[in-house]
């Protein structure tokens, strides 16, 4: 399967009722690359990314994933999500939960928890049911389902949001790794001091409108 190379997004609009969430967003953003989407509560941050993560479907304009189009089912294999809440199966450890997303996406179980463990420093709680972890805890075992196929897209909803300090310094450390291992990486934050410390560019929402890419 092809890597993702770049996302454009064209013209997209998304509404909920009455409401517009976005209004005819575009936006370009290529592999290597680190996006931060700042703005406030409201500003249509989560709801571009659940665009870019194919959860919602845009109400006008649409989103094409260099080489493969804008066909979803393409698509998905290729992107990694971690949502604002880590969506793990609480009951499952976390060993669990990655070796369940493993076989998911077709990647052999042997070996894949290991790896994906020593990438967010899980040793000591990853055979702990996810109701029992922290938040922190929790986000680390989301980032580690969601990079367990290797994606060529990371998207990341408010990923710094009740971090420990630790926590917080591996999250950015991964995701400079994954940007020189050329993925296209797109996190949403309220926290403008996180995009100089990542060389990311700045993508500021208001209103559902871009202000500054």
């Amino acid at each position: 399967m092809p890597r993702i190379s770049r996302i454009l997004v064209e013209s997209v609009t998304r509404t909920f009722g009455a409401v517009a969430a976005l209004r005819g967003v575009s936006l370009e953003v290529a592999a290597g690359e680190i996006v931060t989407l700042e703005g406030e509560n409201g500003a249509g941050k989560s709801t571009l990314l659940a665009i870019l993560a194919t959860v919602l479907k845009p109400t006008l304009g649409r989103v094409v994933y260099d080489p493969l189009g804008d066909d979803v089912e393409a698509v998905r294999p290729e992107l990694g999500w971690v949502a604002h809440e880590s969506l793990c199966y609480r009951e499952l450890t976390g060993r669990e939960n990655v070796e369940l997303a493993a076989r998911t996406y077709g990647v052999p179980v042997e070996g894949a928890w290991e790896r994906a463990r020593d990438r967010v420093d899980a040793k000591a709680f990853g055979d702990r049911p996810l109701r029992t972890l922290s938040r922190g805890q929790r986000q680390r075992i989301a980032l580690a389902r969601a990079l367990v196929h290797e994606p060529s897209v990371l998207l990341l909803d408010e990923p710094w949001g009740g971090l420990d300090a630790r926590s917080s310094e591996l999250l950015e450390r991964t995701l400079v790794d994954e940007r020189e291992r050329g993925t296209l990486v797109v996190a949403s934050t309220h926290a403008m001091d996180q995009a100089a410390r990542l060389g990311a560019r700045r993508v500021r929402i208001l209103g559902g409108r871009i202000q500054a890419a």
